[in-house]
């Protein structure tokens, strides 16, 4: 799946990229309320979910040709990793901001589970 292979490394990039940015302030004890504050935290979630899912998606291109998935469950499990891998980031950042926007997190939740359980199938299948 050369998209998600393409899309794995544009995040991975991206990740450093927001790492950089959030490292020129790390050392400010009271930047975006704290180490410790939702905000931060929630900040750096997003960061490291740049990194982990795009090498998901990375990870599910290399093995995508051996799953034993017909070609509409393929192209879902392939839909929903990107999904996931867009959406998660940016939950992250709508919600530190706007707390109230966390419920959205069900959308890269439920778009990960899909994929992943998709996989999982396509690994089992004789």
């Amino acid at each position: 799946m050369p998209l998600n292979a393409a899309f794995g490394w544009i995040w991975i990039l991206a990740s450093f990229l927001a790492g950089m940015l959030l490292g020129l302030r790390f050392r400010e004890d009271d930047w975006l309320g704290g180490y410790g504050s939702f905000r931060r935290r929630l900040l750096r979630l997003g960061h490291v979910s740049l990194a982990g899912l795009g090498i998901l998606n990375v990870l599910f291109a290399l093995c995508a040709e051996r799953l034993h998935l017909g070609p509409a469950a393929l192209a879902l499990a392939s839909r929903a990793f990107i999904a996931g891998g867009f959406t998660m980031p940016l939950c992250c950042g709508l919600a530190a901001f706007r707390p109230r926007l966390q419920p959205l997190f069900a959308v890269p939740v439920v778009s990960l589970v899909l994929g992943a359980s998709l996989v999982v199938v396509g690994i089992l299948r004789p």
